[in-house]
């Protein structure tokens, strides 16, 4: 049994469609954000960070998305989410998956809470600005490797694709969002029709019409 601790549409959305897509005996356990749950005494003591998701396997706590994101696909090698060991695939799954973490949610955090990365209130539009200049390059970098690939990696889903689907719905409200990049965009509504995404983001309650829409 997993138990995630998560709210619709955060970090906890990729680890949601993992455990789904390997058809895990799994609990959700709603973690209320608009009331501050996960800075609770209760919620540090199994996340430090105060952060969702958390995910619980076998009493010991796990946080960050990519590294619960990792821990799944390494309980299920058969789901195939994560190429084996000494696959020629495997180091370029850890370099999508740190690139995805690291570089474009990194960006659009800064995005959304522009006012913890500054003292003066008055740079913030600037500083949004400029943050969605730097969403759209790592979106551009991602949809020229899109451009003879079916997934992320290739030809194979893999928990990649699943994370960059999250980062996508979140990158939405800027000017340049995923919908603006051809090939980044037709996989996007491809990955629509997968039974995982459709069921988890009805679950949670994301509209998934601006991905249909794209013709």
């Amino acid at each position: 049994m997993f138990k995630l601790y998560y709210y619709p549409n955060t970090a906890s959305l990729a680890p949601h469609f993992l455990l789904h897509h390997v058809n895990a005996d799994y609990e959700l356990l709603f973690v209320d954000k608009k009331s501050n749950v996960q800075k609770s005494a209760d919620y540090l003591r199994l996340n430090p960070a105060g952060r969702i998701p958390t995910l619980v396997v076998n009493d010991q706590p796990i946080f960050e998305s990519p590294a619960i994101c990792m821990h799944i696909c390494e309980l299920h090698p058969e789901s195939n989410l994560m190429p084996p060991i000494g696959h020629p695939q495997r180091p370029l799954f850890y370099q999508w998956l740190a690139f995805l973490n690291n570089t474009l949610q990194a960006e659009i955090m800064v995005r959304y809470y522009p006012h913890r990365h500054t003292n003066d209130d008055t740079t913030i539009p600037n500083l949004v600005a400029a943050q969605d200049d730097r969403i759209a390059d790592a979106l551009s970098i991602i949809n020229d490797q899109l451009e003879h690939n079916e997934y992320l990696l290739g030809d194979s889903l893999t928990a990649c694709d699943y994370f960059l689907f999250m980062l996508s719905e979140w990158s939405l409200i800027i000017e340049r969002s995923p919908l603006t990049f051809e090939n980044l965009a037709a996989y996007l509504k491809r990955l629509c029709s997968n039974p995982t995404i459709k069921a988890v983001c009805d679950m949670e309650g994301i509209d998934l019409t601006p991905f249909k829409s794209y013709s």
